[in-house]
C-alpha cells in the first residue's frame, strides 16, 4: 500500500464527488457519459490507495446492481400508474379537480407537490415522491425541469420520517453504538429511549422551522426559472397563502415528531395539512388576485422539455369520469403503502413472499443485497395499476400501452443507474481494507471536522448532506455518519444527540442534490441526459436548508448551551 498522510487520503477520497460535480454541473455532460468515468475512478481509488480487495470491489458493484433493479421497479411502478391513468382517462379529470380548486400553478405546486408528495414520502420514502408527484405534473401541465425541480425540492423536510420513520428507525439507531451510549447514559441518569427521543424531537422541530418556508421556495423558484417574466416577486406574491399551507404541515408534523416519535410526522403533517389546505384554496383564502400560468408550451426553450407527453387528444373519446374515481388510485396506493408498512402481519406477508437476496456476496461479510418485489413501492403501484384496469373499465388494449409506453423509459435510466449505484456501494463499503483505513465516506467527514473545530456544528448538516449527496439516501447517510457526528460531539464536548439530529436533517437536504434521485426522477417524466441542469437549480434550495440547519445547531450549542451528554 502507498503511504500516504491521512489529509491527501481524505482529499483523495472527495475525487469521485468532485469529479461527478464537474462533469454533470461544470461541464454539463449527461449522467450516461459522466458515471461510468466516475466508477471507474471510484474502484481504481478504493484497490489502489484504500487496498480494498478486488472481491470486495466486485462483490459492491454486485450490490449496487441488485439496489439498481430494486429502484428501477420503482420508477417502472410510478411511470405505469400514470400511463395507465393517462390511457383511462383519469388525468383529465384529475387536470379538471385542479383546475377546479384552483388554476393557479403555484397553488398546484403546494397542494400537489408539497402536500401529497410529503405524504407519499412519509408512507414509501425512497425517492417515490418525486417519482409520483414529476409526472403527474407534467401531465397537468408542468415543464418536465419544472416537474423534476419541484419533486426534488420535496425531498427534504418529509425525508427523515420518510417509509414510516426509516431514516430515524433504521439509520440512526442502527449507526451508533447503542451499548457504549446505553452505558455513558445511564452512569448520568439518563437511558437510550430518552436519548431516542431526543434525538427524534429535535430532528422534528429543526426541520419544521427550515420546513415552514419550502412551499414558498418552491413558488419562488417556479416564477423565477419557468415564469413568463423570469420574476422572484411573482412567486413572492404568494407568500401568505404558502406560509398557511406551511404552518398546515409542519405544526402537526412537529407534535408528531415530539409526542409519537419518528414513524408518522410526514403522513400525519401532510393528511392535516391536505385537509385545511384543499378547502381554503377552493375558497380563495390568502390567494392572490393575479392567478399564476406558465407562458404557452409552444413558447418554452427545448430543454424544459421531456420525452413525456400526456396529450388530451390521445384519450379523446372517453366517457367523463368523475374527480373521485379518477383519484381513486392514488387514494388505494396511500392506503396500500401505510397497511403495507404499519400492520405487521401485511408487512410480514410482503417482505417475505417473492423475496429474492444474496448475503456476504463473493463471501464479502456485511455487502449483501436484496429485493422485495410486492414490498418495494414499484410492487405496490403495480398492484395499483392492476385494480384500475377494472375500476376504470380498461381495455386488455389501453393497458397494453401504458405497458409499452412505461417500459421504454426503463432503458436511459437503467444505463445510468448500474453505474451510479455501484459507485456509491464502493464507497460505502471501503471501510474494510488491508490498509487499516476508515471508509472514503467517514475519512471525508474527519478532514472537514478537523479543519472546521468549534464551529463545526454549523457544518455538520453539510457533512450529513454529503453522505446523503453519495449514497443518494438519507438512511445511509444517517447509518454512514451517525457515530461519527457523535463522537465528534463527544470530542468538542458538544451535544452528541444535537450533532446527530442536524446530521439527519442535512441528510434530507442532501436528497435534493443526490445524483441518483435526480436521474431516478428525470426518467420518470423523459429528461435523462439534463441532470446537470436540474442540479444546478436543486442546490439553491438545498444551501438555503443546509445554511440555516447549521445556523440553528450554533444558536442551539453557544446560544442555548446543550448538555453535552446529551
Amino acid at each position: 500500500n502507498i503511504l500516504m498522510s491521512e489529509t491527501l487520503l481524505s482529499l483523495l477520497a472527495f475525487v469521485p464527488l468532485i469529479m461527478a460535480g464537474i462533469l454533470l454541473v461544470g461541464l454539463n455532460w449527461p449522467a450516461r457519459y459522466a458515471m461510468p468515468l466516475v466508477l471507474l475512478a471510484t474502484a481504481l481509488i478504493g484497490l489502489l490507495a484504500w487496498d480494498m480487495s478486488f472481491t470486495r470491489v466486485v462483490a459492491s458493484t454486485f450490490q449496487g446492481l441488485i439496489l439498481t433493479v430494486a429502484i428501477l421497479w420503482i420508477i417502472f411502478g410510478a411511470i405505469l400508474l400514470l400511463n395507465t391513468l393517462k390511457h383511462s382517462g383519469a388525468i383529465t379529470a384529475i387536470r379538471t379537480g385542479f383546475s377546479d380548486i384552483s388554476p393557479d400553478r403555484r397553488v398546484q405546486a403546494i397542494i400537489v407537490a408539497w402536500l401529497f408528495g410529503c405524504f407519499i414520502e412519509g408512507a414509501s420514502g425512497f425517492g417515490t415522491p418525486a417519482a409520483v408527484a414529476a409526472p403527474l405534473l407534467v401531465a397537468l401541465g408542468f415543464p418536465a425541469l419544472a416537474a423534476v425541480m419541484i419533486g426534488m425540492m420535496i425531498q427534504s423536510t418529509p425525508v427523515s420520517f420518510g417509509a414510516v420513520g426509516t431514516p430515524i428507525v433504521v439509520g440512526v439507531s442502527g449507526g451508533l453504538d447503542k451499548a457504549g451510549i446505553s452505558e455513558a447514559l445511564l452512569a448520568n441518569q439518563s437511558s437510550w429511549e430518552v436519548f431516542y427521543r431526543l434525538i427524534t424531537a429535535q430532528v422534528a422541530i429543526i426541520h419544521a422551522i427550515i420546513g415552514l418556508l419550502m412551499p414558498l421556495f418552491m413558488c419562488v423558484m417556479l416564477t423565477r426559472f419557468f415564469g413568463k417574466n423570469r420574476s422572484w416577486t411573482e412567486g413572492l406574491a404568494i407568500t401568505p397563502f404558502a406560509v398557511f399551507a406551511g404552518l398546515c404541515f409542519v405544526l402537526p408534523y412537529a407534535a408528531a415528531g415530539v409526542f409519537l416519535g419518528p414513524e408518522f410526522p410526514s403522513m400525519i403533517g401532510a393528511l392535516v395539512g391536505l385537509a385545511i389546505v384543499v378547502p381554503a384554496a377552493k375558497a380563495g383564502f390568502l390567494l392572490p388576485q393575479n392567478e399564476w400560468q406558465f407562458a404557452e408550451p409552444e413558447h418554452w426553450p427545448l430543454q424544459w422539455m421531456g420525452k413525456l407527453e400526456i396529450r388530451m387528444d390521445q384519450i379523446a373519446g372517453k366517457g367523463a369520469m368523475s374527480v373521485f374515481r379518477a383519484w381513486l388510485p392514488y387514494l388505494l396506493l396511500a392506503i396500500l403503502l401505510v397497511v403495507s408498512r404499519v400492520v405487521p402481519e401485511v408487512k410480514a406477508f410482503f417482505t417475505s413472499f417473492l423475496s429474492f437476496g444474496w448475503s456476504d456476496i463473493l463471501g464479502e461479510s456485511g455487502v449483501s443485497g436484496s429485493i422485495q418485489p410486492l414490498y418495494l413501492p414499484g410492487g405496490i403501484m403495480v398492484m395499483v395499476v392492476a385494480l384500475t384496469f377494472f375500476l376504470h373499465r380498461m381495455s386488455v388494449k389501453e393497458l397494453g400501452a401504458a405497458l409499452g409506453d412505461s417500459s421504454k423509459v426503463l432503458l436511459g435510466a437503467g444505463f445510468v443507474l448500474i453505474f451510479t449505484i455501484p459507485m456509491v456501494r464502493i464507497l460505502i463499503n471501503s471501510g474494510v481494507n488491508e490498509a487499516g483505513l476508515p471508509s472514503m465516506p467517514v475519512a471525508m467527514a474527519q478532514l472537514v471536522a478537523d479543519t472546521m473545530g468549534g464551529v463545526y456544528p454549523f457544518f455538520a448538516p453539510a457533512v450529513g448532506g454529503l453522505g446523503a449527496f453519495i449514497a443518494g439516501s438519507n438512511t445511509v447517510s444517517n447509518l454512514m455518519l451517525s457515530q461519527f457526528q457523535f463522537s465528534v460531539g463527544e470530542l468538542l464536548g458538544i451535544s452528541g444527540a444535537l450533532l446527530v439530529a442536524v446530521q439527519a436533517v442535512g441528510a434530507a437536504a442532501g436528497n435534493m442534490i443526490a445524483i441518483h434521485n435526480v436521474v431516478a426522477a428525470s426518467a420518470t417524466v423523459g429528461l435523462l441526459g439534463r441532470e446537470g441542469r436540474t442540479l444546478r437549480l436543486t442546490i439553491i434550495p438545498t444551501l438555503y436548508y443546509l445554511i440555516f440547519a447549521g445556523i440553528l445547531a450554533m444558536i442551539a450549542v453557544y446560544g442555548l448551551g446543550m448538555n453535552p451528554m446529551i
